[in-house]
């Protein structure tokens, strides 16, 4: 039976992220994607042009109807856009239980347009991460989440501690926006640290990739995979995607989610710093 997973977030109306890259990708993966909408934008690859938020109370209703009719075995989160959306969500998320939470801190969009009111940090990393299984910002989203400033790999260990102690069982830091020829994550959970890395890809082409990151996660956690191997599948996904690039657009273009067909071979390292026998 497939796996029946949830996505949380805003639509994107250039369809290369939000709900849209997040169902795509389930798609691609095999896993029956339902989706909750949180917010509605005009968005192309030039950027966002207008943004109008979905009542807490008709986020609160679509969350219910999926979770008290379909087996959701992994939930995704987007764009949440302030503190009382966050909290509908949080109080959902502690009704249902679900196995697996993803939480994708989306900020900003890739042209630099805030999707998160900065009051609603606050409320993200109090009300939100403590029913998170894992949490998957990038560099700036964890310094934002953290409190500090990451320039080094120890700056990086230091912020997911940090980010962890706020309830999240597991943090991944994403490194694209550090520098190097490969682009190298940094997972941190209780039991293991590691890392996953890739060939780093010069190109435009990146619209989404954090969705559909933490989309791949998703489906792959709700198959029942190890830590371990969801975050290398998911990684695996997303540097296909973003290698074959479709080129469309003006700005920054989507990432290719069939790109994965395009190529199988296995560009994704796996470096393990740190296990406790008990894994």
């Amino acid at each position: 039976m497939r796996p029946q997973v949830l996505t949380i977030a805003g639509s994107d109306s250039g369809g290369g992220a939000g709900i849209q890259a997040d169902l795509k990708t389930f798609q691609e993966l095999g896993a029956f994607g339902t989706s909750v909408l949180t917010a509605i934008t005009a968005q192309n690859t030039l950027g966002v042009h207008g943004i109008e938020a979905i009542s807490p109370e008709m986020i609160t209703r679509q969350i219910d109807a999926v979770a008290n009719d379909f087996q959701i075995t992994a939930c995704k989160t987007g764009m949440l856009v302030d503190a009382e959306r966050i909290e509908a969500v949080a109080a959902a998320l502690e009704r249902h239980r679900f196995q697996h939470v993803v939480v994708d801190p989306v900020m900003a969009a890739k042209g630099g347009a805030s999707l998160l009111q900065d009051s609603a940090v606050e409320a993200l990393r109090t009300k939100l991460l403590p029913y998170a299984t894992v949490v998957t910002p990038n560099i700036p989203e964890a310094e934002v989440l953290a409190g500090i400033k990451i320039r080094t790999e120890a700056d990086q260990m230091k912020a997911a501690q940090l980010i962890r102690a706020l309830g999240v069982d597991v943090v991944i830091i994403k490194g694209g926006h550090m520098e190097g020829v490969k682009a190298v994550d940094l997972i941190v959970s209780e039991s293991e640290v590691f890392q996953v890395s890739a060939p780093r890809v010069r190109t435009k082409d990146t619209h989404g990739t954090g969705c559909t990151f933490s989309a791949a996660l998703t489906a792959e956690l709700a198959y029942g995979k190890t830590l371990r191997q969801a975050v290398a599948d998911a990684k695996q996904f997303i540097h296909q995607a973003i290698t074959h690039g479709l080129s469309i657009g003006q700005g920054h273009g989507p990432t290719n989610h069939w790109g994965h067909r395009l190529a199988k071979e296995e560009v994704v390292t796996v470096d393990v710093m740190y296990e406790t026998s008990a894994r």
